[in-house]
């Protein structure tokens, strides 16, 4: 096995292969195997586990997922490392898709392990981490944990509490579908080329079914993109002017009904108070 953790053997690799960085795909390579190898402990990872892995790029958590994995699924989106893999990762539980993940049918490649649970192991491009993990929730996919480095601040915002500077609808959709919590900080140093800004794992442990009793999810996230719309506003405010069907007293008497102030902000209300807020809504405006 080769090492890919050494920047000499690094760029000694590239240059082999004739690669060069590719700036609109974000890559940006790990190479600290210690934080990879927490990477894997944070994702308990078994040799029962079938792991689908987003952007294997150069390959080094690559290995070390095939190493502990009954099963990896590496989806990859830049060709350009095929070679570099045909000749560095010679595994054989391991199949590596060349594509757009947005794009693929990941049914279709999970369809054979449906009888079992995947885990999401991945180092994600900064420039597409909500769209990737809101593919992963919201068609519901077999998954029961997701484990991704990601931008520091996204992180933040991903596993934040109420009434935090980074508490959004993001926050709350997420925690609608999972368990969320920060793992470790990851600084730029032990990346090439290094990032400007600090990245970090979080750990996402996908529920069964939502925490809450939902009467219509659509009507849910309408609530609470309303309520983030305009973020100075109060909650009244930001909801009826971003969506006119909630009409303003409706708003109001729904926040009296659960005992809560009319010039309450949507930073301040948690999962449960939305899941409240849109049932009653629901049953008023239809």
């Amino acid at each position: 096995m080769r090492n890919l953790y050494s920047p000499t053997n690094v760029k000694e690799i590239f240059k082999k292969y004739k690669f060069n960085y590719k700036k609109k795909l974000g890559q940006n390579f790990l190479i600290d195997k210690n934080i990879n190898e927490k990477i894997i402990e944070s994702a308990s990872i078994s040799e029962d586990d079938i792991v689908l892995e987003i952007g294997p790029g150069l390959g080094n958590l690559t290995q070390l997922l095939c190493e502990s994995a009954k099963k990896v699924i590496s989806i990859e989106i830049d060709k350009d490392f095929k070679k570099i893999h045909d000749d560095l990762l010679n595994y054989d539980n391991l199949e590596i898709i060349y594509d757009d993940f947005m794009d693929i049918d990941l049914r279709k490649i999970l369809n054979p392990y449906d009888k079992e649970k995947i885990k999401v192991v991945a180092n994600l491009p900064y420039y597409i981490t909500t769209p990737i993990i809101m593919k992963l929730l919201e068609e519901k996919y077999p998954v029961d944990k997701i484990v991704v480095m990601i931008q520091k601040e996204v992180a933040q915002r991903f596993a934040s509490s109420p009434g935090g500077k980074d508490y959004g609808a993001i926050t709350l959709t997420i925690n609608y579908y999972t368990e969320a919590h920060y793992a470790f900080t990851v600084p730029p140093s032990v990346f090439i080329p290094q990032p400007k800004v600090s990245s970090a794992v979080v750990v996402f442990d996908v529920l069964d079914k939502p925490k809450y009793k939902v009467y219509s999810e659509e009507i849910l996230f309408k609530v609470i993109k309303g309520a983030f719309a305009k973020r100075r506003k109060t909650f009244v405010n930001s909801l009826s002017s971003t969506f006119p069907e909630f009409e303003k007293e409706i708003i109001v008497e729904t926040l009296k009904h659960f005992g809560l102030n009319k010039a309450i902000r949507g930073e301040k209300l948690s999962l449960e108070e939305y899941v409240k807020i849109s049932n009653y809504l629901m049953e008023r405006i239809h």
